[in-house]
């Protein structure tokens, strides 16, 4: 009886040292599923950067070479090819605000309003950029004047591209810089003065909203991963405004005045980028 009370005992003990065993191993194999899907969540995050300081640099680039050109049409005193122009160049920058902005001094001598200037200087002695060189097109009808700021524009743009080079992009830097994008659309620029004396605004609005929709696509793999109806969702209302903007639209590259948008098609528009703005500011999800 002893002996088969051992036997027993001794069954016990081993299932028992199976089970820990067992269980131990499934512990051991779950931290090391989790410590992989963990790396390759970063790995993914920091090609997304990588990918999109690239991106930014390239828009920078394409901004620099347009403007250059840009400046001569202006000195050779063609007044209209400076006004077609003048929208489609600025895409570029547009599109990279993010990153571009946040170097103040020189958003301020590349794109900063009139009257955002003069509210902060008291009068426009000193202001540059587009936009006065656009006060001056648009105002005045001429090139005469333009030429000074245009060189110093290309400068300017010259000293932003240096500062971009040594940027340190992170995820938080891009998701931030994607909701920003259309925050700016659906407040500020929604009401005309981005672009108060050409009213070029939605090529302004069509930039901003492919710089965010970029950020987008290079996170897009890394949200599917976390949640994949919210990718869906992200990606569905991207083209429900961009399908807007296509309406707006008077051949492959411009668009109408927005002066000559009624105001259903203002509000219409808004609504579309908040709705946008919704599941696009969810996106954080990706550093969970």
């Amino acid at each position: 009886m002893r002996k088969y009370v051992y036997i027993l005992l001794s069954s016990a003990l081993l299932l028992t040292a199976c089970s820990v065993g067992n269980s131990q191993s499934s512990s051991s194999d779950s931290k090391a599923t989790s410590s992989q899907t963990t790396a390759a969540n970063n790995e993914a995050l920091t090609k997304a950067t990588e990918s999109y300081k690239a991106f930014v640099e390239e828009q920078i680039d394409d901004l620099l070479t347009d403007t250059e050109a840009w400046a001569e049409v202006l000195k050779s005193g063609d007044l209209e090819k400076a006004k077609v122009q003048y929208p489609v160049i600025r895409m570029a920058y547009e599109r990279s605000e993010p990153i571009a902005e946040s170097f103040g001094e020189s958003d301020v001598k590349i794109d900063f309003r009139e009257a955002d200037y003069v509210a902060e200087n008291g009068s426009d002695e000193g202001w540059s950029g587009f936009h006065r060189i656009e006060k001056i097109l648009w105002t005045e009808n001429t090139t005469k004047g333009t030429e000074e700021y245009a060189d110093q524009l290309v400068k300017d743009i010259k000293e932003l591209k240096a500062k971009i080079a040594t940027v340190d992009v992170t995820p938080d830097v891009m998701l931030t810089g994607a909701v920003d994008l259309l925050n700016e659309v659906a407040t500020s620029k929604i009401t005309g003065e981005e672009e108060i004396f050409s009213h070029t605004d939605l090529y302004d609005f069509r930039a901003n909203i492919e710089g965010a929709e970029e950020i987008f696509k290079l996170f897009k793999s890394s949200i599917e991963e976390k949640d994949a109806e919210l990718a869906t969702s992200i990606e569905t209302e991207f083209a429900n405004v961009n399908s807007l903007l296509d309406e707006y639209m008077t051949d492959d590259t411009n668009y109408k005045l927005y002066t000559d948008l009624t105001e259903a098609d203002t509000k219409k528009l808004a609504e579309a980028v908040t709705k946008l703005g919704e599941p696009l500011s969810q996106m954080g999800v990706i550093l969970e």
